[in-house]
């Protein structure tokens, strides 16, 4: 069951990224960026309610929004996994002299008794809080970037964050790469070259256009947020993530659209309304749910699970030629097959 939510989280993921395309086109950014965080937060109101008035209506369940303690193994809801498991590899990091953890002080795991619980619950939301800075910096880069380039060339980009992770890995938390993880990431930037020589195609030159340089902030932003997570989720729990990331965003956003989109509004490029924004929202949660309910399988395999979710490429490159009949298909599929190659790569070398 797990194999088929990664899945489902693929697909979802890729009509995620096809209704960014539609709602963009021609559009305002920062609201449309705006409008999906509202409704991401809408779809979690129930579970932030209940966190909030303490109804215990998903007490106990993978759908509980209380931070848990770090020390043990947990679900969302506080129980432990079946067979001891825990989400997204929470095994403790080791505190290399290059990392976060042993060079700022950061302590790996959280006390309940040494903190108390109040401390605990501030320091759990300023994490999250940092968490929707980091995640929006991409999504904003990444938005801009979406509007002005073909999805066929973005998607294909978007895919190569796992390579900026194994990487940031290396050098963070003192991880190796293997031969088989060596090779993905040398046929990823090949397909990255080869891609570069596909845009000049369409006039689009990867050393001069700003909209590749967004969309490279975007990928670079994503992976630092992948990073994070890897910290951050040996401490919490995913549904207390995902549900006040959301929100913070939100409120993030509403001053971003007040002081720099709302002024100008009359001056910059008009807000149109579209009904693929609200689906934005809704199949980034449905990719993200079926995505944690995955790793909540004790059986699951979290390397299986992230090498699925990003074949979420082929879903929506598939959108690309059939929706906005994008052009030069048949050399990106070249450089898709390429990353997709580099990407099963480096899962060998992670089995």
């Amino acid at each position: 069951m797990w194999l088929v939510l990664a899945f489902v989280s693929a697909t979802f993921l890729g009509f995620y990224d096809t209704s960014k395309k539609a709602s963009l086109k021609g559009n305002a950014v920062l609201p449309v960026l705006f409008l999906n965080t509202v409704f991401s937060t809408l779809i979690f109101s129930p579970f932030l309610l209940d966190y909030i008035g303490g109804f215990g209506w998903f007490s106990g369940t993978f759908l509980d929004t209380a931070p848990f303690t770090p020390g043990a193994p947990f679900t969302p809801g506080g129980a432990p996994f079946p067979g001891g498991a825990q989400p997204l590899d929470t095994q403790p990091l080791p505190a290399t002299s290059c990392s976060p953890l042993a060079a700022g002080g950061i302590n790996n795991s959280l006390s309940n008794s040494e903190l108390g619980a109040t401390a605990f619950v501030v320091r759990a939301h300023l994490l999250v809080v940092l968490k929707a800075f980091i995640v929006l910096s991409s999504w904003i880069c990444g938005y801009f970037g979406l509007k002005h380039l073909p999805l066929s060339i973005v998607g294909p980009i978007n895919a190569t964050r796992p390579v900026l992770v194994l990487v940031g890995a290396t050098l963070i938390f003192g991880e190796r790469l293997n031969p088989y993880q060596w090779a993905g990431v040398l046929v990823t930037i090949l397909s990255v070259f080869l891609m570069s020589r596909t845009g000049k195609k369409e006039n689009i030159d990867f050393k001069s256009n700003k909209w590749i340089w967004c969309l490279a902030g975007a990928v670079l932003m994503g992976a630092v947020s992948g990073l994070y997570d890897k910290f951050i989720m040996k401490q919490l729990s995913p549904m207390f993530v995902q549900s006040w990331f959301n929100f913070y965003q939100m409120i993030i956003m509403a001053v971003i659209c007040g002081l720099l989109w709302y002024p100008r509004r009359k001056e910059s490029t008009p807000f149109t309304w579209r009904w693929s924004i609200p689906l934005i929202s809704l199949f980034i949660c449905i990719a993200d749910f079926a995505y944690f309910t995955s790793l909540n399988d004790p059986e699951s395999m979290i390397s299986v699970v992230s090498l699925v979710r990003r074949s979420s490429v082929i879903v929506s490159f598939a959108c690309a030629a059939l929706i906005f009949k994008e052009r030069n298909l048949r050399a990106k599929a070249v450089d898709l097959a390429l990353i997709l190659i580099g990407m099963a790569f480096i899962w060998i070398g992670t089995r």
